[in-house]
């Protein structure tokens, strides 16, 4: 599906892999919503990528109210949605059993309720919208769903027990959904990214980044954002890839720790 004039809700686009992202999908001349919790990134976004291309919504995630009004707002300002780019997500780390007892159950929750079902909520309600539209090509396309797992879901490490859980269900609900919305020409893949350089690792030193930088098979470095959102832009534009979960990590295979 070609980019040029169409719509894209992005979660999580005011920063990390989802601003790259927004940013990629608009080079291509696309139009983009931005649905985040920071209201001064947001903002930003909109005045780099500019009023007319780009609209912000201070949107939940996993509140069904919220994301009805972040997708209201979308239509009635740039006029359909095409593509949905789902990366909004937390992290957590704790043990099963540890020193201080069991998994906080609340934890636990918090993670599976925004990263899982936030990201199924915010996909369901966006193929609602794309569902209205024309088709855009002679197969019938007529939309893109991208969701972001992280190799956690295949080699968790200690302590991801949550984040894992979250991760590993994007994977697993990745083909059903393309199964489901396939009638209505409506692709769905999944991105499963390794270790990218996003603001989570801001506060870590330059001695550990180099260690993790060295558990990378090649190049040994961390991802860029910008290579995730280059990943995105081509699985938009090639409109036979469907139902997949792609890993985007230099070969990497997590350790225990």
């Amino acid at each position: 599906m070609d980019m040029n004039g169409k719509v894209a809700v992005v979660t999580g686009g005011a920063s990390g892999i989802g601003q790259a992202v927004a940013r990629r999908l608009a080079e291509a001349g696309g139009k983009i919503a931005i649905f985040d919790l920071n209201e001064d990134a947001g903002q930003a976004m909109v005045a780099e990528l500019g009023v007319d291309n780009c609209v912000f919504a201070n949107v939940n995630v996993v509140d069904e109210a919220s994301v009805k009004a972040g997708i209201e707002a979308t239509v009635t300002a740039l006029g359909a949605i095409h593509v949905n780019v789902n990366c909004a997500g937390i992290g957590n780390a704790a043990k099963t059993l540890g020193k201080n007892g069991p998994f906080p159950l609340d934890l636990w929750n918090t993670v599976i309720a925004v990263n899982l079902t936030g990201t199924f909520n915010v996909l369901r309600l966006c193929a609602e919208v794309m569902a209205k539209n024309e088709p855009m090509t002679d197969d019938g396309a007529r939309g893109v769903i991208i969701n972001t797992a992280s190799v956690a879901a295949y080699e968790g490490q200690m302590g991801q027990a949550a984040y894992s859980a979250s991760k590993g269900g994007i994977v697993g609900m990745t083909l059903p959904i393309a199964r489901d919305l396939s009638t209505i020409g409506i692709r769905v893949n999944t991105i499963v990214p390794g270790l990218i350089n996003t603001p989570l690792f801001n506060g870590l030193t330059p001695e550990f980044v180099e260690s993790l930088s060295q558990s990378v098979l090649y190049p040994k470095r961390l991802g860029r954002p910008e290579e995730i959102a280059q990943l995105a832009a081509a699985i938009i534009d090639n409109d036979y890839i469907n139902g997949e979960c792609i890993r985007m990590d230099g070969g990497i295979r997590m350790q225990p720790r």
